[in-house]
């Protein structure tokens, strides 16, 4: 395979598994396993469809850093079960997910599929510094926005959205992003600062839509340069704007540290190449599926990652 990079951020994946699939599905012990399977059946079908030749799970280390959480105090504060002090604070997760998230990395591991995470820093972390620093095309597959700041398509840097669902996958290109935002996919996370978003926390700034938001960035090309606009009365501007600008100042100085995916990461990253598996790893895997009951998603996932597996009887 000579295809590229396909770096997955997992837990937008297995949280979609999970409320994808019934969770009637269980091991045979009762645990169950819908998160589990669904993510295998994820990655076969995305390694069929777009034929990656190497494949990193990237993980969050920490789902809420706490360097951005001091610049942004409610930054994905909605979803904290419990703050913790000296450590990565608890997200709030469903209760049948919680104990499939080690089965998960379990049968990542079986399978061949390096986890990478990195200390006080978020999947889309890992994979924009996996992305920056590589040195072929790249396929990130995810259901998160955010990561549209990647899309590069001098260096074939895409997205594949899932936001729509797996059966109704969307590949965004720098020209695809301009058509549906009206900028350009390096504006994004100016864009994405100014415009907001309740889903992770940030406030944006008031009174400052989509449509606003891409007029200014059109007119002036990025978050530095409306902030001096406003500033100096700058024509372009029109006073509402301007105020609502001004008064958003203190935000707009963190707001691109935080929303900013960090592409500076050293990453100690194991061999991803897809290839198939040795005998032993084809055993292991064949135990985990009979104790975890993953049946045929299994079998898919080793099909679409190369492996030689007979049809079921």
């Amino acid at each position: 395979m000579t295809g590229p990079l396909m770096l997955l951020d997992t837990a937008s994946l297995y949280f979609r598994a999970f409320h994808g699939l019934p969770d009637t599905l269980r091991s045979p012990d009762g645990t169950p396993v819908n998160a589990v399977r669904g993510l295998l059946d994820f990655i076969a079908k995305l390694v069929t469809d777009y034929q990656p030749s190497e494949l990193v799970a990237c993980w969050d280390d920490n789902w809420r850093p706490s360097w951005r959480v001091a610049l942004i105090p409610s930054y994905k504060q909605h979803r904290v079960a419990r703050l913790v002090s000296d450590g990565p604070d608890i997200e709030e997760t469903p209760e049948l997910l919680v104990p499939q998230i080690a089965l998960i990395r379990e049968v990542l591991a079986a399978f061949g599929i390096p986890i990478v995470g990195a200390a006080d820093h978020e999947a889309d972390d890992v994979i924009g510094s996996l992305a920056a620093q590589a040195n072929g095309p790249v396929d990130v597959v995810t259901g998160d926005r955010d990561l549209f700041q990647l899309i590069d398509d001098a260096r074939s840097i895409r997205i594949i959205y899932t936001a729509r669902g797996m059966s109704k996958l969307e590949v965004l290109t720098g020209s695809v992003v301009e058509e549906k935002y009206g900028i350009r996919a390096e504006q994004y996370a100016d864009f994405a600062a100014l415009r907001g978003d309740t889903s992770d926390g940030l406030p944006g700034v008031a009174g400052v839509g989509e449509k606003t938001a891409a007029g200014l960035l059109t007119t002036f090309g990025d978050l530095d340069a409306i902030v001096a606009a406003s500033a100096s009365r700058n024509d372009g501007m029109s006073e509402s704007v301007r105020a609502k600008i001004l008064a958003a100042a203190d935000y707009l100085t963190v707001a691109p540290t935080v929303v900013g995916v960090v592409r500076t990461l050293d990453l100690d990253v194991p061999d991803a190449r897809i290839r198939p598996l040795s005998t032993e790893q084809l055993a292991t895997i064949r135990e985990i599926a009979a104790r975890l009951g993953l049946g045929s998603s299994a079998d898919r996932a080793l099909r679409a990652l190369g492996n030689d597996v007979p049809p079921a009887d």
